[in-house]
């Protein structure tokens, strides 16, 4: 009831009615994982370098559909964000405008649930963009894959002293890891986690 209430009340500060299908109802096969490289790890005062997103449809990885998205920055990029996720400012050459990279980005999801890890962090960073530009924010359901980890995982760690860093998520499930701090490399091993819990009853 309050989710669609909030949904109802968030469709009536759209401003543009060309993104009236992030309301729609919502497919039922499909999602898409997505994940932000940026200059910080506030909202309020640091910006998106890069977004990088994937489809799932059923239990496919649509990696032939993915996204990667580099945004031009206005000011120079902070050494000390650089060390983490290895992005220059040389290395945006080429980098669209952020309204192109959010319009993009908001066309590529659709109205497709969203999957993430620590998903609200991402969330909150498009949303400082989509809520100035459009009056909104984003509309899409949300599924956080270190909260289904940790619900799978419980039952077997009664005492709920949990890893939920990613690296050991990834270890635990056994799955491939690729370059980290990538926004792309980290939506498509997103999906990994997702689609190994998703079909996976309980864990050890």
């Amino acid at each position: 009831m309050f989710t669609s209430l909030k949904k109802k009340w968030n469709f009536k500060h759209l401003k543009d009615e060309r993104f009236t299908f992030l309301f729609d109802d919502v497919p039922t096969d499909e999602m898409v994982v997505f994940d932000c490289e940026t200059t910080g790890l506030d909202p309020k005062t640091d910006d998106i370098i890069s977004i990088g997103a994937v489809k799932i449809k059923g239990n496919r990885i649509l990696t032939d559909e993915a996204i990667h998205i580099y945004i031009d920055q206005d000011k120079e990029i902070d050494p000390k964000s650089i060390t983490i996720h290895q992005i220059r400012n040389c290395d945006l050459y080429g980098a669209i405008p952020l309204q192109e990279a959010i319009e993009k980005f908001l066309y590529y999801i659709g109205n497709r649930p969203l999957v993430g890890y620590y998903l609200e962090f991402d969330v909150a960073m498009v949303n400082k963009y989509i809520k100035p530009m459009y009056g909104i924010t984003i509309p899409n359901t949300q599924e956080e894959v270190s909260a289904i980890y940790y619900d799978k995982k419980i039952p077997a760690i009664p005492q709920g002293n949990i890893d939920l860093r990613f690296n050991t998520i990834l270890e635990d499930l056994d799955l491939p890891k690729l370059q980290a701090h990538d926004a792309l490399d980290d939506a498509i091993m997103t999906a990994l986690i997702y689609l190994k819990l998703k079909n996976t009853t309980k864990l050890k």
